[in-house]
């Protein structure tokens, strides 16, 4: 097998596990606020609640993490594919976007889950 092949196989299985992740935190996700939209909490009650948390934090970053694994390597196949750059641009330009998924991903959960 060669590097390419190798390295094709590793985004897949890299993307299909990022899936299985995220599909857990959007239920959990869609749950939670499920369960506060029905309990009639408004946005600064909820923010109130969260706040301090850990268990929130730790939750929502861990989901901008998956997210920051999965997207990039979707956004680097349709470049590829659809945009015609190579794989080396298409690399380089996911990476940017993995960073700015994290940079803006934690500044969020910073701002919801901080003191």
């Amino acid at each position: 097998m060669n590097e390419d092949t190798i390295a094709q196989a590793r985004a897949w299985y890299w993307q299909r596990i990022s899936a299985m992740v995220l599909a857990i935190f959007v239920v959990i996700h869609l749950v939670i606020m499920m369960y506060a939209i029905r309990g009639g909490l408004s946005a600064a009650e909820i923010l109130d609640r969260t706040q301090g948390s850990l268990l929130v934090g730790v939750f929502y970053g861990l989901f901008v993490l998956a997210c920051a694994v999965h997207v990039p390597i979707g956004i680097a196949k349709i470049v590829q594919e659809w945009g015609g750059a190579s794989p080396r641009v298409a690399s380089r330009l996911s990476q940017l976007f993995a960073a700015v998924i994290v940079i803006m991903g934690l500044a969020a959960v910073w701002g919801v889950s901080a003191q």
